[in-house]
């Protein structure tokens, strides 16, 4: 049997963890033996890891890589505080030197951080040698520099394009593996541009989503907030973050109402949205743009909707669009870099653009168009879109 070591930083709600359950799920006890090392041993999505995985038992010092910094003194992690202060003060100084049009991405200090941190963290090599170590989300450097193994790999789940990372710091690492798994061919495409240097690497495996398991899930949960909205509900599901652009949503729905759309957006995810219902509040949409928060099985609250809206800035491939379509509902998606790798539009979803009036227009018409919406829920509830068979990609890495 074959031993797998995969590393991640936590399990809470976000689609890079939902992911990771995917291919947990995914694997074969009788086949590998999987060695999970958390950083931080937090998350809602921790009860649902397999329970033949084995999760290593937690170190100290790995929980302090993304925890407030005046906790981690407060615990004696003097040097890696030292170490996040000095890497944010590195970042700011990399950020100086970047045009306005650059500074309007998401800045990436994980590479900063990480190599701030990682001469900080004791070896793992103790756990002996893998035959494949996976590197399933920053920090990368753990998995490059504190594990023994025959063969390494990296997962990205972005689009690079809409990043701005430090080239030369990431592709230091990079470098590291043997492979880089990406999620789709637009996500490839986009990290490419980036790293062309990288392209010899590059496989590409989509996120495994067992079907039967999203609809299990479906069935196991009630969403009662939903019967409470007036008109079309909307649902997103995510973490409240700019790549979510969440923050356009009252902006968006205000336009709706201005076409004269009866509907409820509900916003189902973790993370603080006083700035964004303060915005609702002044454009007379708080009562249409509600947030439900933090819940560890969204999928109720999905088979309850009547359309699944993704208004993302990027995407690698949306796990929680797939698990839409998955539970026979019209998707309708923004315009993002890696959109076309996620939807034939008309077909098992809709595009709209990005901008929020070209996005309103797009919503109104669809809901304006039941015929459309039905024949979208009609192909996606009887399409396959599981995709359990990918794991073989994994596996085939094994046999070297």
């Amino acid at each position: 049997m074959k031993r797998v070591f995969i590393n991640m930083h936590y399990m809470a709600i976000g689609g890079a963890e939902r992911a990771l359950l995917g291919l947990l799920h995914s694997l074969d006890p009788e086949r590998v033996s999987v060695d999970l090392f958390l950083n931080q041993h937090t998350g809602e999505f921790m009860p649902l890891i397999p329970k033949w995985v084995n999760v290593l038992p937690p170190v100290s010092v790995y929980t302090a890589i993304e925890r407030p910094i005046k906790d981690i003194v407060r615990e004696g992690h003097l040097m890696i505080a030292a170490a996040r202060l000095w890497a944010k003060w590195q970042c700011k100084r990399y950020q100086r030197s970047l045009t306005p049009e650059a500074l309007a991405k998401d800045i990436g200090i994980f590479q900063f951080v990480a190599d701030a941190v990682t001469p900080f963290l004791p070896s793992l090599e103790h756990l002996g040698e893998y035959d494949l170590a996976i590197s399933f989300h920053f920090p990368h450097s753990i998995t490059a520099d504190k594990v023994s193994a025959k063969r390494k790999i990296a997962w990205i789940h972005t689009d690079y394009t809409a990043v701005n990372v430090h080239v030369e710091r990431d592709l230091a690492v990079w470098r590291k593996f043997d492979h880089i798994v990406s999620i789709s061919p637009d996500c490839t495409r986009a990290f490419l541009e980036v790293f062309p240097s990288l392209e010899s690497k590059i496989i590409e495996i989509e996120n495994l989503m067992p079907t039967a398991l999203v609809r299990q899930q479906a069935e196991e949960g009630c969403a009662p907030e939903l019967s409470q909205g007036e008109g079309v509900n909307l649902v997103s599901v995510g973490r409240i973050c700019y790549a979510k652009n969440y923050d356009n949503v009252p902006y968006i729905a205000a336009e709706l109402r201005r076409l004269g759309l009866k509907f409820t957006w509900w916003i189902v995810g973790p993370g603080n949205h006083d700035d964004i219902d303060r915005v609702s509040e002044r454009l007379g949409v708080a009562d249409c743009v509600r947030f439900i928060g933090s819940r560890t099985n969204p999928y109720p609250y999905i088979k309850a909707c009547d359309i699944y809206v993704q208004p993302s800035r990027f995407e690698g491939k949306s796990v929680t669009v797939r698990e839409a379509q998955m539970l026979g509902k019209p998707v309708i998606i923004t315009d993002y870099a890696t959109a076309s790798s996620q939807v034939v539009d008309g077909i098992d979803g809709i595009i709209v653009p990005m901008d929020n009036e070209g996005c309103a227009r797009g919503i109104a018409d669809a809901i304006n168009n039941p015929n459309l919406l039905r024949k979208i829920a009609d192909y996606t509830a009887t399409h396959d879109y599981g995709n359990e068979s990918e794991v073989d990609k994994l596996y085939s890495l094994l046999n070297y």
